[in-house]
């Protein structure tokens, strides 16, 4: 499966993977073979930050 394009659409399916899945960010992007950085730029558009010690974007 890809990951969505839409920010809104990735916060769910990426928290949800987060949740489930992954330990880290770090994993869950190597296991999606999408670069964090990608990522984190586009939930900062949203105002949405990922915090490792809950793991999960914020």
């Amino acid at each position: 499966m890809s990951v969505p394009n839409d920010p809104v659409m990735l916060l769910s399916y990426i928290n949800t993977q987060l949740r489930d899945n992954c330990s880290s960010l770090s994993d869950f992007s190597k296991q999606h073979n999408i670069d964090e950085k990608i990522i984190i730029d586009k939930l900062s558009a949203i105002n949405y930050y990922y915090d490792e010690k809950t793991n999960r974007f914020n």
